[in-house]
């Protein structure tokens, strides 16, 4: 087969740009200098990559692109801008990711972050939520990682149920239930502190504790927010709703553990049978009310009592019309019923939210929209074919401030790339905008609506309608985006027509192994997956899913067991390792010290014995003239030898097929044992040796092939095939008795004959002992397993 083994860089982010700010050096300078080091230390590994296909995710030629796929999003209304809290780092001049924030402060610095509300880029990845857990079925992933992600996208089935609020006539407040159920348990309703609803309903009295609530609740995440074990916090607004089922007024609160991104932002909170609303309960003292039992004879019904908090399925009790019905059928029937009344649906919601799209960073990718008046917009969208108008979605993209009201425009793919200005200032622009934002000869311009071309604003207004005043977007993509799709690029690296041409695509399709570590579960390889169905519904691929199979791999740690870090001191240095072992010694090392997916401890004792493995070889084939050695020159080897041999040609090509390469590599220490033992082996049993080693160790076995006299390259050599005949031994051992009695065990060939066997049997030294003075009667053979001499 073609294997296709490339080499990318994903070279956008903040590291670079915060190098930048701290040594006035460009990132693009710093990146091309880390890539020509990386490049160097691959190569000395010795790594087979095709550097032909070799691609840099701030490579202009390559983020034209990833900013054509994004216009894709745009065209299919998947990108919109909104106002999202973010976390914002004052001394890093950033806005960081949740998983770049580590206990209120950022990780990359250790400096204290702060809750921001910014005009974001969004992509609307919850669209294809269905899809993303449904295809999930589509590949061969480990089944820990399907989990993640079905536990992230966190779809649930249930219903949207509307309360009135009788106080506030024409006010109604709808939730999101798995449990439509339990309605007669609900005691109290809460709102998610950001919910609209809140200003609208709040008491005059609760006005003060209300808003010094939502500021609180503003700074904290939303993993802070919905951890079981914290403690429960929440303001009761002063407004109360109807509980449609029994009538009852309940109070309504505000609590962060309800998310305003999750369902409605609003739950009917039911605390005899839901932990967080149990414990909300317990602590602001409201009424706990039973709705369901587990069902008699169930193991949930033998130590249960009354007022237990039970979140399982059961039997309605204080559930009116509903008591005693199975809480599975009560659902349906509550839900029937609901509709009829217009008071509630069936729903399905998911956990999963939009991705934040925007980076307020110089060092990234330019996002190709530009910001216009309405009256732009109108022309721009009135003109149907133009190269504009063709990206528009049905829905304009819009963004209000300060009372006035902005439109995005796309950069048409011939425009394409939108490069990064050229500028000596890294540093943020202002309260949470990008380094861009302060470039305004780049970022004001005069726009033609129809071309999409541009002009600096410094230059005086074209002539034509079709001129407008514009800004281009200051923030830029996250560093997830050129991660999203560099897998495809790869097949086709130099087209400057698309980002993979058809037949290359339908030649190559999707990767069919990827390795990568098992923290990217619910980040990049849903990120990836989430854009390869978008270039899927456009025909860009053929295959649904990009990655049919997925093994993660394990983390080597220091010598002392600690993750490796410049601040502990204990990090390996390739360069130094070869420099002191060579190449192979390295390689081989790393993968004979566990399997592929264990974390395991750096050693250097155990690099060592590999390199006197690799000695002990190159002595065994090579003599001490440099010339192969004259024991590999025997007609034909021992059985023990083709045995082994053929054992281990089946195994190594099984284990690398598994990647279970350590044990692969113990398989070939067996065979230069037994190799030792030997006085003479063929000429080919030498280079089957080499062959097996070639991909672990490559450069000591190019030596070896030269040596041998072989052409070209051992790594264009036929792999060795297995004799499966020979696996087998061609030895049995017969048991020698005498009347019936074990007197001794022969080691004699499949193929002998009862002549030779007896003869060998009755050499036996036992035999001959208790044989003596005795006259043979009778003689048994059964062939391959006993010899039997008869006396008296």
């Amino acid at each position: 087969d073609n294997v296709l083994h490339p080499m990318g860089w994903d070279a956008f982010g903040l590291p670079a740009e915060q190098y930048a700010i701290q040594t006035g050096t460009h990132p693009r300078e710093t990146t091309a200098k880390n890539i020509d080091h990386f490049r160097e230390q691959i190569k000395r590994i010795g790594f087979a990559i095709d550097w032909s296909r070799e691609i840099d995710t701030t490579d202009p030629k390559y983020y034209r692109w990833t900013q054509w796929i994004f216009l894709q999003l745009f065209k299919k209304g998947l990108a919109y801008v909104d106002k999202r809290p973010v976390w914002w780092c004052p001394a890093l001049g950033a806005v960081l990711a949740n998983e770049e924030v580590v206990n209120g402060r950022s990780e990359r610095g250790n400096h204290p972050v702060e809750r921001r509300s910014l005009r974001q880029w969004v992509l609307r990845i919850t669209a294809y939520a269905e899809r993303l857990l449904s295809d999930l079925s589509l590949v061969d992933w480990p089944d820990s990682t399907k989990r993640m992600q079905a536990a992230w996208i966190g779809r649930s089935e249930g219903a949207e149920v509307t309360f009135d609020l009788p106080d506030f006539p024409g006010e109604q407040l709808t939730v999101f239930t798995t449990r439509p159920d339990t309605l007669y348990g609900a005691t109290y309703m809460v709102l998610a502190p950001e919910h609209p609803l809140v200003g609208k309903i709040t008491s005059a009295t609760q006005k003060d504790a209300i808003a010094e609530y939502q500021r609180r609740t503003a700074a904290k995440s939303d993993l802070d927010r919905t951890d079981l074990a914290k403690e429960k916090t929440g303001v009761f607004t002063g407004a109360y709703a109807l509980n449609l089922v029994n009538g009852q007024r309940i109070p309504v609160w505000i609590a962060d553990y309800v998310l305003l991104s999750y369902g409605t932002g609003a739950i009917m909170a039911v605390p005899a049978h839901d932990e967080r609303d149990h414990a909300f309960a317990k602590t602001f003292d409201l009424p706990i009310v039973e709705v369901v039992r587990p069902k008699d004879g169930s193991p949930e019904a033998e130590n249960y009592k009354a007022g237990d908090l039970f979140d399982g399925q059961g039997v309605l009790v204080n559930s009116g019309e509903y008591t005693g019905m199975d809480s599975e059928a009560a659902k349906e029937k509550i839900i029937e019923k609901l509709a009829a009344e217009n008071r509630g649906k069936t729903a399905v919601n998911y956990k999963l939210r939009d991705w934040l799209f925007s980076r307020q960073r110089y060092w990234g990718e330019p996002i190709p929209v530009l910001w216009v008046e309405k009256a732009a917009y109108d022309r721009a969208a009135a003109q149907k074919d133009s190269p504009v108008a063709r990206l528009l979605p049905a829905e304009p993209v819009s963004f209000t401030e300060d009372g006035r009201t902005l439109y995005a425009l796309p950069v048409p793919k011939q425009l394409l790339p939108l490069k990064l200005p050229e500028t000596e200032n890294f540093k943020p622009a202002g309260m949470g905008e990008s380094p861009l934002a302060a470039l305004t000869d780049w970022v004001d311009v005069w726009l033609n609506t129809q071309t999409g071309e541009t002009r600096p604003h410094s230059e005086a207004k074209p002539e034509g309608d079709d001129w407008a005043s514009a800004h281009r977007e200051t923030n830029t993509m996250p560093q997830w985006a050129g991660s999203c799709w560099y897998y495809l690029r790869y097949c086709d690296p130099t087209n400057d027509t698309a980002p993979i041409a058809p037949d290359v695509e339908r030649y190559w399709k999707s990767p069919d192994i990827y390795i990568g570590g098992a923290e990217h579960a619910v980040l990049h390889l849903l990120y990836a997956r989430f854009w390869h169905k978008v270039l899927f519904d456009i025909g860009v691929v053929s295959n649904p899913e990009p990655f049919c199979r997925l093994f993660h791999q394990g983390i080597i740690l220091g010598e002392d067991g600690s993750k490796m870090s410049k601040s502990l001191g204990n990090v390996i240095n390739p360069d130094e390792v070869i420099d002191a072992y060579g190449a192979d010694s390295f390689r081989l090392y790393e993968m004979f010290m566990g399997p592929l997916q264990d974390m395991k401890p750096w050693s250097t004792k155990g690099i060592e014995g590999l390199h006197r493995f690799l000695r002990r070889l190159w002595r065994e084939l090579v003599d001490e003239n440099g010339k192969p050695s004259a024991k590999f020159t025997a007609a034909k080897n021992s059985p023990e030898i083709n045995r082994l041999l053929n054992q281990t040609i089946k195994k190594v090509t099984q284990d690398i097929d598994g990647l279970h390469f350590n044990t692969a590599i113990s398989q070939l220490m067996i065979l230069l044992n037994a190799l030792q033992k030997e006085t003479a082996c063929t000429r080919e049993t030498a280079l089957d040796t080499i062959r097996l080693l070639a991909p672990f160790a490559p450069h000591i076995c190019e030596e070896f092939w030269e040596i041998y006299g072989e052409k070209p390259s051992v790594s264009k050599a036929p792999w060795p095939m297995c004799d499966e005949t020979l696996l087998e031994s061609q030895d049995v051992t017969i048991a020698v008795q005498i009347n019936g009695k074990l007197r001794g065990e022969l080691l004699v060939s499949k193929t002998a004959s009862a002549d030779e066997v007896g003869t060998l049997a009755k050499a036996l030294e036992r035999v001959v002992a208790n044989m003596e003075g005795k006259q043979i009667v009778k003689e048994i053979y059964v062939p391959g397993k006993i010899y039997n001499i008869v006396v008296r």
